[in-house]
């Protein structure tokens, strides 16, 4: 099915490689892996971030906009994207982060405040109506004569998750040129977004592939509520009727971990094994707990020998310098 999007600025450097991960086929002793690259899209390495900010950017500045307002813990992928990208369209932009003014300037910290964006620190208790504290700083903007544009959570809604839907648009056409047979599409969820659209491009461009999506954080009825809630924005305000039920949803639960942002051994020795077998850098929140997931759902025989598998590698990579001490 065809689909006319809306408009879009050219962010990202696409589209973005699949490859074939021969030796950690091999080490997982299990289903050919092949993995998407989406680590390489390029605008300072802002990784799966910069397909949703293609459609919120092009957003805010269709509405005349001069500031950005996003947020994420303090080491967030997709608030450091989202100031990289905003400085490349010429948009100032603030990052209402869950940290304290004492975390160290390093990793997604300093490189945000490398591209001149404005930090506002607040507790844990704080973030959690942190869409009120958003609103309150586009109040005092305002007020200041500029135009904010609000962006959520890891730029998860309808206007972001249009990101994904085009991305699966990418991924059929590389699948058919490529003459790839892939069973089941892994990707880390953290916010949603991702997962959704790529979700409701599977049925779109009626991919045979399985989504399933490896939460990093809350838990899969949490996961379940909000991305068919997004599916349900998005399928009413692009005039959508596809049929997708909550059983098309599959949240792998159980890699959390310690939570979010905080890593284990486990974690650890999985992003250091792909490293030295593959060459591919994970990142420890994100794609190195899902690759964790992933190795241990085929340890476990839900994924089976003659299946395929592509990994979603959703970027992150200045993640790790915060956590350098745990690798040695």
């Amino acid at each position: 099915m065809a689909f006319d999007f809306p408009k879009s600025i050219d962010l990202a450097q696409l589209p973005t490689p699949i490859e074939k991960l021969e030796r950690l086929s091999k080490i997982f002793e299990g289903p050919q892996i092949y993995i998407k690259r989406d680590d390489l899209t390029g605008v300072g390495m802002t990784g799966n971030k910069v397909r949703k900010l293609e459609f919120l950017l092009a957003e805010a500045l269709q509405n005349k906009c001069d500031y950005v307002i996003t947020c994420g813990g303090s080491q967030s992928n997709h608030a450091r994207a989202t100031a990289v990208a905003a400085a490349k369209v010429g948009l100032k932009s603030l990052l209402v982060l869950r940290s304290s003014m004492s975390a160290p300037l390093e990793g997604n910290l300093f490189i945000g405040r490398l591209v001149g964006a404005e930090f506002e620190y607040i507790t844990p208790e704080e973030y959690m109506r942190v869409d009120d504290v958003m609103l309150g700083l586009a109040e005092k903007l305002k007020a200041k004569g500029h135009k904010p544009y609000i962006i959520p959570e890891g730029g998860s809604n309808a206007v972001g998750s249009l990101g994904y839907l085009k991305a699966t648009e990418e991924l059929a056409h590389q699948i058919k040129s490529l003459k790839l047979r892939i069973d089941h599409i892994v990707v880390a969820v953290g916010s949603g977004g991702t997962y959704a659209g790529l979700l409701l491009g599977k049925f779109l461009y009626d991919l045979p592939a399985q989504i399933h999506g490896i939460n990093i954080c809350d838990d899969e009825s949490y996961f379940v509520k909000k991305i068919s809630g997004l599916l349900k924005d998005m399928q009413k305000r692009y005039k959508l009727a596809l049929k997708i039920e909550q059983k098309d949803i599959s949240i792998i639960d159980g890699y959390v971990g310690k939570g979010y942002g905080l890593s284990s051994q486990k974690e650890i020795d999985t992003i250091k094994k792909v490293a030295r077998a593959e060459g591919v850098i994970l990142d420890p929140v994100y794609t190195g707990k899902a690759m964790l997931g992933l190795s241990d759902q085929i340890r476990q025989g839900r994924f089976k020998a003659n299946e395929n598998i592509l990994f979603i590698h959703t970027g992150g990579i200045f993640g790790l310098f915060p956590k350098k001490t745990l690798f040695f």
